[in-house]
């Protein structure tokens, strides 16, 4: 029995639907539901949003394919200004109409040819009876835009007279939409990020055909065991479980194990989980760089480009600047005298064991600093004599906007600005060589 249910269309089409949304039955119903029939007019306008990755495009592009609704679907990033956004949306309508003749290209440069052209576009029989919808995803492009493009929009049922239904699509909420001087408010539909048991269900239906699918969902299990805390994109999921599937199918190939033999597996697979936790989201390296870099078992830093965030290319006294930072977050103040001073008196070790401070200062994090220490160690640790120049001044900026660097409090504090060091200690290490 299919959880989606429509008098308008048949139980078939509805099962096959729920197949290919898996996890978004509710959200899929309520669409439906907010459709109605073909010969209906509905809401004039709909707001979906929700975080990246979390099926909005895929679903609307999904329910209207397979419902054979007519719609036009067009991409607010590719189709940046409002004469491209008007134009492509007149340009889908004529192919979409079977009937209407194909006419020749038709500038459109406010939103009022816009509404005469769309008018005489939706003249075929078949585009009168049903309604059309009209997507436009990443629709928050549409702030960058002319004040009227918005509100328009909105009302673009009104404004046409047709039985016409634009969605929106965005990643940020309908308030940071809502103009100044008002509108017609959408119907807005949430799309919630996918949980664990959502990200198991759905990885876990891409199992190669060679494997049983209980094998494939234990691989995708400790997949997320290893992944989920850092990362809950689904397209970014679904990449590192391709990649990394070849080297938990080994033990399995070689003979060396059974696929009900998940200690080996994961022995086997540990260590380029590990290396792969170091590339999450950056692209660093192409598939098939991956796929080398695991048959040769080398380090990631062996393939050009991987981790190129570890060789940044830094000024030369924004490196001792750097390294100046790091040795002022993670060591304490009354240090400085027994690391950069020559004649810094006897040191009782007794200072220096007490209990509380047993505690790595690495696993406590960088802590804050003013900014005449901070001097102060570079002045030390530079060989030649450094000037307080404007030049520093500003490297310390640039290193803040790069984020190597955050500032902590308020600009206002009489003591002066504090900072706190945000690389790590192999950034560090890499910049010290």
């Amino acid at each position: 029995m299919p959880n989606l249910e429509h008098p308008a269309y048949p139980a078939a089409t509805l099962l096959h639907l729920e197949s290919l949304v898996p996890c978004r039955e509710s959200q899929v119903s309520m669409l439906l539901s907010i459709f109605g029939e073909r010969q209906q007019f509905t809401f004039p306008s709909i707001f979906i949003y929700g975080h990246t990755s979390s099926g909005k495009t895929y679903v609307m592009q999904t329910l209207l394919n397979t419902l054979e609704l007519p719609h036009v679907f067009v991409n607010c990033v590719e189709y940046f200004t409002s004469r491209l956004l008007l134009e492509e949306i007149l340009i889908q309508l004529q192919s979409c109409c079977s009937e209407a003749e194909q006419t020749s290209h038709v500038p459109c440069d406010t939103f009022n040819d816009f509404v005469r052209l769309f008018k005489q576009a939706v003249v075929s029989r078949e585009l009168q009876d049903q309604t059309l919808y009209i997507v436009l995803d990443r629709a928050e492009q549409l702030r960058e835009m002319e004040a009227n493009i918005l509100p328009a929009f909105l009302r673009l049922q009104e404004l046409t007279d047709r039985n016409v239904t634009v969605v929106l699509l965005s990643e940020i909420v309908w308030e940071l939409f809502r103009p100044n001087i008002g509108c017609f408010e959408p119907f807005t539909l949430y799309f919630p990020d996918y949980s664990i048991g959502h990200l198991q269900k759905i990885l876990s239906q891409n199992h190669p055909p060679e494997y049983s699918a209980d094998f494939y969902a234990a691989y995708i299990n400790i997949l997320l065991g290893v992944f989920y805390m850092v990362c809950r994109d689904l397209k970014e999921l679904q990449h590192l479980a391709v990649l990394n599937f070849s080297k938990y199918c080994e033990p399995v190939v070689r003979g060396e194990a059974n696929e009900r033999d998940t200690r080996k597996l994961w022995k086997n697979i540990e260590p380029h989980l590990k290396k792969a936790m170091q590339t999450v989201y950056l692209r660093e390296i192409s598939s098939s760089q991956w796929e080398r870099l695991q048959c040769g078992n080398g380090e990631p830093g062996q393939l050009k480009g991987l981790s190129a965030h570890t060789h940044v290319e830094l000024p030369y006294y924004s490196k001792f600047l750097l390294i100046a930072a790091y040795l002022a977050s993670y060591n304490p103040v009354r240090t400085d005298k027994r690391f950069f001073l020559k004649h810094h008196g006897k040191i009782r070790k007794t200072n220096f064991m007490k209990k509380h401070e047993k505690t790595s200062n690495h696993l406590l994090g960088p802590k804050p600093f003013p900014l005449d220490r901070l001097l102060a160690i570079l002045y030390s640790i530079v060989d030649n004599r450094v000037a307080p120049t404007a030049n520093i001044f500003s490297q310390i900026t640039s290193l803040v906007t790069l984020q190597l660097l955050s500032m902590v409090g308020h600009n206002d504090q009489l003591d002066g600005p504090r900072y706190k060091c945000t690389v790590s200690l192999d950034f560090i290490r890499a910049i010290a060589r």
